[in-house]
């Protein structure tokens, strides 16, 4: 890999024989089912400016103000802190940090999260939150399972979406998993030549707990017909509008504690019309910087796409294995991670 540019991401798609006319893995399925290997590397962009000031305070501001200052961590741009919803009682964000493991139970290649067995993979989370816990006394640590739960194919599929929906017995595993350490779930959507219009709503049951939130990739959002893998894909603001509103309705209708919503970003295009995105105080949206490489790349990628273009707050991602296949190759450490302006709230390892 040529270290004196950006490079495009490149992809690698694997996908069972078995599987390759199927819109969904049978619950009888024991073997491997989809794994994508996601490799994504960052590219530069220009400044825009923030976005628009929203609605009004519903809660104790002056713990919310507090704590969002200590997330803007000294910030003088104006960016950041973000005007936008407070959120109803019951918020995680930005009360505590979430500390996520990613992945796939049926894949080892996915991410920590089903390449371990359970309690090896949660012993080794718990590493990570007492690191976190070390970094940032002044932020509690929320364990978090993202799981994702409608992966991108490179095959079309007998509905010809180019995606696989995982059974919702695995769903119900992660969830009991989850238990194991008090953790909160996330379910991401890979939707393919589909939408969120199409996924969202096959997976309300599980978004009407008050412990299951939402992730959704543009990455694998292929708007121009291709199959995932040829180029990255977007969403639109149109796009996040929808996963944010249905997720508000499902807060007011089952009274629940508000939902986040994370978008998975690594390139500019991926998100367009970002000044259009609507913050609601039902709703608390993490743009989530998901690329791998050099400890450079990746800040510079926070710097350029997450700083530039604030929606409300932000995450970051540790790959274990991707971030060591560039020259200067470690993993960043929370100590690190905590230098950055605004300060990330959701930390995510694969």
């Amino acid at each position: 890999m040529k270290s004196n540019r950006l490079l495009k991401t490149s992809f690698c798609l694997t996908i069972a024989v078995s599987l390759l006319s199927c819109d969904s893995v049978p619950t009888s399925t024991a073997a491997v089912a989809a794994a994508v290997d996601t490799t994504k590397n960052p590219e530069a962009v220009a400044a825009q400016p923030p976005v628009q000031e929203t609605a009004a305070a519903t809660l104790d501001t002056a713990l919310f103000n507090q704590q969002l200052v200590h997330m803007t961590n000294g910030d003088s741009s104006g960016k950041w802190p973000v005007k936008t919803a407070y959120p109803l009682p019951g918020a995680i964000l930005p009360y505590k940090r979430i500390i996520a493991y990613y992945g796939n139970l049926y894949s080892t290649r996915m991410g920590i999260l089903g390449e371990l067995p359970p309690k090896q993979m949660i012993e080794k989370l718990k590493t990570e939150l007492k690191s976190w816990e070390a970094a940032d006394p002044a932020t509690p640590v929320q364990p978090a399972l993202h799981y994702i739960c409608v992966t991108a194919q490179g095959s079309p599929g007998a509905a010809g979406k180019y995606r696989l929906r995982m059974p919702f017995k695995q769903i119900d595993s992660v969830l009991s998993i989850a238990k194991m350490i008090d953790a909160i779930v996330f379910l991401d959507i890979q939707v393919g030549l589909g939408s969120l219009q199409e996924e969202i709503p096959e997976l309300e049951k599980y978004l009407a707990m008050p412990n299951v939130h939402l992730g959704i990739d543009p990455e694998f959002s292929m708007k121009g017909g291709q199959a995932p893998g040829k180029v990255i894909g977007s969403f639109d603001a149109a796009d996040i509008n929808y996963a944010s509103d249905y997720l508000a309705k499902l807060v007011k209708k089952h009274n629940l504690p508000p939902k986040v919503l994370v978008v998975h970003r690594f390139t500019r295009p991926m998100v367009k019309n970002y000044q259009q995105i609507s913050t609601r105080p039902e709703v608390q949206i993490v743009m989530h910087m998901d690329g791998w490489g050099a400890p450079a790349r990746k800040i510079g990628t926070y710097k350029h796409f997450i700083y530039t273009e604030p929606i409300e707050f932000t995450g970051f991602k540790i790959f274990y294995k991707n971030d060591l296949k560039e020259t200067p190759s470690r993993l960043l450490t929370p100590e690190e991670l905590m230098k950055l302006k605004p300060r990330p709230l959701y930390i995510q390892y694969q």
